[in-house]
C-alpha cells in the first residue's frame, strides 16, 4: 500500500508547526526523513520494534544490519546503554554533537530489530538544528540509517530522499543540502583498543588525539550476506547508482590518461559515458558528460560531491560512470576512497 508522504519545509528558523506534525508523526510509531549534518536520515522510534521494521521495509534493507540512533545530548544515552566508558566519554566531549558515531554496550530496552541482534548499540549526537529539534519534539531516540533504498548513493537532499523513498515513508523534512556529504565515522569502544568500523569526517588521527591508539576494523570491500558486522556500511551493496561505476585511481595526468583511453573503447562499444572529475582532470575533457567532484587536494569537495554526482549522472541515463579517483586521500578523503570502492564494479589503478 503506497504511503501519501508528507514533505515538511525547515529552515534553521525552525519553523514549529511543521516541526510538531513531523515529531507526532514520529511519536506514533511513523518514519520520517530528516537532514542531519552528513546525510539525509530515515527516522523511526529507535524503541519501537514495530516503528524500525517499517525503516527496513521503506528502503529494501536487510534487518540483520544495524542501525545508527540518533539523540539530541550525551544525557540521553544513559537510558540506552549500560556504562558510558571513559575513552567514550572523552569522544564525546571531543566530538559531540558532530559526524561521530560510538558503539556501547546496550541495554535491553533497545530492541534486537534496532541492533541486527548486537549486544551492542550506535548512538550519536547530529550536528544539525533540524534534527535536534525534531528528536526533541518527538520525545524518542531515533533509529536512522541514510534515507535512500537500500544499495543506492546516499542522499544529500531531500529532493533525493522523494526520488528514492516517495508513497514508502510517512513524510520528509526538507531542510535544505545537507554539509558534509559522508555518512559518519563510527568508533567501537566495547574493547581495550577501541577500532574503527567505518572512515567519516572525523579521522583517525583526530580520534588518536583524543583517546590513544585504535585500531582500523573496516575494509574497502562489501562483506558476505551471511557475516555478521557491527556497524553500517560494511555489508551489502552500497552507495551503488544505476549506471556501472569504473574507478580509476592514481596520480592526475596518469588517471587523465587511463580515462582518455576508456572513454574511447566505451564510445567504440556504443557505451554512453559519464565523468566525475576533478577540477584539474577536468580541463581535459569537454565532449564527455561530467560532473565535478572537485579540487584534487580538497577531500571536503569530493565528499560533498560524490553521492550528488553519483545521482546526477544517473539521471542523464549513462551506462558507465568513470570515477577520476586521483583526488587527495588524507582525512576525510579516506572515507570518499572507501565510499567509491564499494560502489565501483571495477577499480583500476595507474601509475
Amino acid at each position: 500500500m503506497m504511503k501519501d508522504t508528507k514533505v515538511f519545509y525547515v529552515s534553521e528558523k525552525l519553523e514549529p508547526k511543521a516541526l510538531d506534525e513531523a515529531a507526532k508523526i514520529l511519536s506514533h510509531g511513523g518514519t520520517v526523513a530528516f537532514p542531519t549534518e552528513t546525510v539525509y536520515g530515515l527516522g523511526a522510534n529507535a524503541l519501537d520494534e514495530k516503528a524500525v521494521m517499517q525503516i527496513f521495509e521503506a528502503k529494501g534493507r536487510p534487518a540483520d544490519n544495524p542501525l545508527i540512533v540518533h539523540i539530541a545530548s550525551r544525557e540521553d544515552c544513559k537510558s540506552l546503554v549500560l556504562e558510558i566508558p571513559e575513552k567514550a566519554s572523552l569522544l564525546m566531549d571531543s566530538f559531540w554533537p558532530g559526524p561521530l558515531t560510538i558503539i556501547m554496550q546496550r541495554k535491553k530496552i533497545v530492541p534486537d530489530v534496532t541492533t541486527g541482534g548486537l549486544d551492542t548499540v550506535a548512538i550519536r549526537v547530529p550536528e544539525n538544528k533540524i534534527a535536534i529539534e525534531l528528536i526533541k519534539r518527538s520525545g524518542k531516540p531515533l533509529a536512522a540509517p541514510s534515507a535512500n533504498l537500500s544499495g543506492k548513493p546516499s542522499p544529500t537532499s531531500a529532493e533525493h530522499v522523494i526520488a528514492d523513498l516517495s508513497g514508502r515513508i510517512d513524510a520528509v523534512v526538507d531542510g535544505g543540502d545537507v554539509i558534509i556529504g559522508l555518512e559518519s565515522t563510527v568508533v567501537d569502544v566495547t574493547s581495550e583498543v577501541p577500532a574503527i568500523l567505518r572512515p567519516g569526517k572525523i579521522s583517525k588521527e583526530e580520534i588518536e588525539n583524543c583517546i590513544g591508539n585504535v585500531n582500523i576494523a573496516y575494509d574497502d570491500k562489501v562483506h558476505p550476506e551471511s557475516e555478521t558486522v557491527r556497524s553500517p556500511g560494511m555489508k551489502y551493496t552500497h552507495y551503488s547508482p544505476k549506471a556501472g561505476v569504473i574507478l580509476v585511481e592514481g596520480e592526475n595526468d596518469a588517471v587523465v590518461r587511463k580515462i582518455k583511453e576508456l572513454v574511447e573503447d566505451l564510445s567504440m562499444r556504443d557505451a554512453k559515458t559519464g565523468l566525475m572529475l576533478t577540477e584539474e582532470s577536468g580541463k581535459h575533457f569537454s565532449e564527455t558528460e561530467s560532473f565535478s567532484i572537485g579540487g584534487k587536494d580538497k577531500p571536503e569537495q569530493a565528499a560533498k560531491n560524490l553521492f550528488y554526482g553519483l545521482r546526477f549522472l544517473d539521471l542523464k541515463n549513462v551506462d558507465i560512470i568513470i570515477v577520476d579517483g586521483s583526488f587527495d586521500s588524507t582525512g576525510i578523503g579516506a572515507a570518499v576512497f572507501n565510499r567509491v570502492r564499494k560502489a565501483a564494479d571495477m577499480i583500476i589503478k595507474v601509475k
